[in-house]
C-alpha cells in the first residue's frame, strides 16, 4: 500500500472499496452531524455490499448483458449449491425461475395450471466404501482410488462384490469378445466414427456373460480430454425406467495412465497400446495375469424434480396453436469430489448463464410489448446431466399437443470465451432451421459452420436430441473458431479444467461483447422461426427425418 495519497489515481488503484468507505467515514465525523455521519455510512456500507454481490458489473456495458448476467449470478452464485437434480436447492432454483416467468407475464404451461412438470426419478449410488483392487498372480495388490482412478457406473442389479480374471479385447467389438465368460473385460475407449460405443461395449459384454467391463480413456482424445477426478458415481434414471433390465453387469472406467500398474506382468507395453489405440490401429488381445475384486457400496433413493414450463400465446389467429420451444437445462452437478478443496460445482456456463437467457428474452418481449405470431414454449429442463431425463419425460408426457411442437432452440454447450466471429450450429443440416440460422447469422457477421468434431456427438449430448427424436426439428450452438488459433487454445482449456468441475462458476474469465451478441443472435433467431410464413421442414437425407409422428 502507498504510504502518501498524492493523486486520485492512486486513491483509485491503491486501496480497496472498504478501505475508502471507512477514509469517509473518519472525515465526516470530524465534520458533519452524527446523524448525517450515520446516513453517509448506510450509504456506502449499501455501495459496498452491491459491489460485492455484483463484481463483474464494471465489465459489462449494456443494460440487458449485465440484467442477464446478474440472473446468471442469482441462479450460479454459491447459494444455489449447484442445482443437482432432486436437492432442495434445484427446486429453490425452480421457484425462482418459474417466479421470474410469472413476472415476465409467461402462463403457467406444466402440470395442472402450474409452472411445473414433476418428473420421478429413481437414483442409484456408489458410496464410501467402494473399492477396487487388481490382485495380480504373485499376490500382489494395486489398489486403484474410487473416483480418481476409477469410476463406476451403479446399476441396481449389479453385484455387489465380485472378483475376476481381467482379460484385454482391444476395442471390445463383437467379435473380440469369445470366451469372456466369469472374466472382466478391459477395453479400450475409443471415441472415432465406426468404433464400438460404450452401449455396444456392453451389450457385447452380457453377450458373453462377463463379469464386468473397464473402459480405458483415450489420452489421445484431445478434442474433449477425460475428466478426472468424477464428482460422483451416480445413477438417475426416469422411475418408469425397469430398473433390472438386462443381465447385471459391473461397467467401470479407468485413468489410462493406470493400465501398466492393470497388465503388469503379461509382456505388453501399456504405453504401445494407448498409442495404438489414440491411432485406431489394430489391437491385439491378451489375457492378464491378474484378477480384479470389487466391492461397492450401494444406496438407492426415489424423488421428483420438476421442469419448469411456460409458454407465450401468439398473436396470429392462424398459427398461435404451434409452437417454437427455447430451452436451457437448469439442473447441474451440485456437490462433488472436491478440486482443489472446491466440492461445489456451480454449473455457470453450464447451463445457468442460459437458463437465465431465457428469463432475459422473455422480459425484453414484454418490456417491448411484442409477441411473436406462433407461441413461444419456455422450457428450463431437469436432469439433463443425468441423461436429458427432463426433456425425455416431456417429449413422452407433453403439455401441449406433441403435434403443435415446430421447432426446438436448444441452449446449452455455449461458452462465451471469446468475441463471437465463428458460430457452430449442431443440426445445421438437418433441417430447414439451418437456412434460418444461417441468415440470421451472415446479418449479424457471424459464420455459421456445421459441427467440426462430430466424434464428440454433441448432437445426442444436450436436450435437442429428445426433440429430435420425435420429430421436432432443433438447433443448438457452440462457439466456434479457426482450428489452430488463440480461441482454440481458450476453448480447450476450458473444458480441461472448468467443464463439469467447480471451477465453472461466476468468477471465470468469459467476454461480455461475446455473450451479449450471441444472446441477440438467439433472440433474432427464435423470431424469425416465430413469425415465418411456413414451419420447418427435415432436409432430404436427415436421420431424423422419419422421426415421431411427424
Amino acid at each position: 500500500m502507498p504510504s502518501r495519497i498524492s493523486n486520485i489515481g492512486e486513491w483509485n488503484s491503491g486501496f480497496g472499496l472498504e478501505f475508502k468507505a471507512a477514509a469517509v467515514i473518519a472525515i465526516l465525523a470530524v465534520t458533519m452531524h452524527k446523524a448525517t455521519v450515520l446516513f453517509f455510512f448506510l450509504l456506502l456500507f449499501s455501495a459496498c455490499a452491491l459491489a460485492q454481490q455484483h463484481p463483474r458489473d464494471k465489465e459489462i456495458h449494456d443494460a440487458d448483458t449485465l440484467a442477464w448476467w446478474h440472473t446468471t449470478e442469482a441462479l450460479s452464485g454459491d447459494d444455489m449449491e449447484g442445482r443437482d437434480t432432486g436437492s432442495a436447492a434445484y427446486q429453490r432454483a425452480a421457484e425462482y425461475v418459474a417466479g421470474r416467468f410469472r413476472v415476465a407475464g409467461l402462463q403457467p404451461a406444466g402440470d395442472r395450471g402450474t409452472y411445473y412438470q414433476s418428473v420421478g426419478m429413481h437414483e442409484v449410488v456408489a458410496g464410501d466404501g467402494t473399492s477396487f483392487t487388481v490382485v495380480r498372480t504373485g499376490g500382489s495388490k494395486l489398489p486403484l482410488e474410487f473416483l480418481q482412478q476409477i469410476t463406476i457406473t451403479p446399476a441396481a442389479n449389479m453385484p455387489v462384490e465380485a472378483e475376476a480374471p481381467l482379460t484385454f479385447r482391444g476395442y471390445c467389438s463383437k467379435d473380440a469378445m469369445e470366451e469372456i465368460a466369469g472374466k472382466i473385460v478391459v477395453c479400450f475407449d475409443s471415441h472415432s466414427k465406426g468404433m464400438p460405443t460404450s452401449a455396444e461395449r456392453a451389450a457385447n459384454a452380457r453377450a458373453g456373460d462377463a463379469v464386468g467391463v473397464v473402459a480405458v480413456d483415450d489420452p489421445y482424445f484431445t478434442m474433449e480430454p477425460p475428466r478426472w477426478p468424477v464428482a460422483y458415481a451416480r445413477t438417475v434414471a426416469l422411475d418408469s425406467t425397469e430398473r433390472s433390465a438386462g443381465k447385471p453387469l459391473l461397467v467401470m472406467r479407468l485413468r489410462s495412465d493406470l493400465l501398466a500398474g492393470m497388465i503388469e506382468g503379461s509382456g505388453k507395453d501399456a504405453a504401445a497400446i494407448l498409442a495404438a489405440g489414440g491411432r485406431r490401429e489394430k489391437l491385439a488381445t491378451f489375457e492378464i495375469p491378474a484378477k480384479m475384486r470389487v466391492r461397492v457400496q450401494v444406496t438407492q433413493r426415489v424423488y421428483s424434480s420438476p421442469n419448469v414450463l411456460a409458454m407465450l400465446p401468439g398473436s396470429d389467429a392462424q398459427l398461435k396453436d404451434q409452437f417454437v420451444v427455447i430451452a436451457a437445462h437448469l439442473d447441474g452437478y451440485g456437490y462433488g469430489t472436491p478440486v482443489a478443496g472446491d466440492n461445489l460445482y456451480n454449473g455457470t456456463l453450464d447451463d445457468a448463464a442460459y437458463v437465465a437467457l431465457l428469463i432475459q428474452f422473455a422480459e425484453d418481449l414484454k418490456r417491448d410489448h411484442r409477441t411473436l405470431k406462433r407461441s413461444v414454449l419456455f422450457c428450463a429442463f431437469t436432469g439433463e446431466e443425468k441423461g436429458l431425463l427432463g426433456s425425455n419425460y416431456f417429449v413422452d408426457h407433453p403439455t401441449v399437443p406433441a403435434a403443435k411442437l415446430m421447432a426446438d432452440i436448444n441452449l446449452d454447450q455455449l461458452r462465451p470465451l471469446f468475441p463471437l466471429k465463428t458460430l457452430t450450429c449442431i443440426g445445421l443440416s438437418e433441417s430447414s432451421l439451418g437456412e434460418t440460422v444461417q441468415r440470421v447469422g451472415q446479418a449479424m457477421n457471424i459464420r455459421i459452420q456445421p459441427d467440426p468434431e462430430p466424434e464428440r456427438r454433441l448432437i445426442q449430448r444436450s436436450d435437442n436430441y429428445s426433440m429430435m427424436q420425435i420429430g421436432v426439428p432443433a438447433v443448438g450452438f457452440v462457439f466456434g473458431y479457426q482450428p489452430g488459433s488463440p480461441e482454440e487454445g481458450i476453448y480447450r482449456h476450458w473444458y480441461a479444467e472448468r467443464y463439469h468441475s467447480p471451477a465453472d462458476d461466476i468468477d471465470q474469465p468469459w467476454d461480455p461483447p461475446a455473450a451479449a451478441k450471441f444472446n441477440e443472435f438467439f433472440a433474432k433467431v427464435v423470431e424469425a422461426v416465430g413469425n415465418a410464413d411456413e414451419r420447418p421442414k427435415w432436409n432430404a437425407g436427415s436421420q431424423f427425418a422419419h422421426a415421431g409422428a411427424r
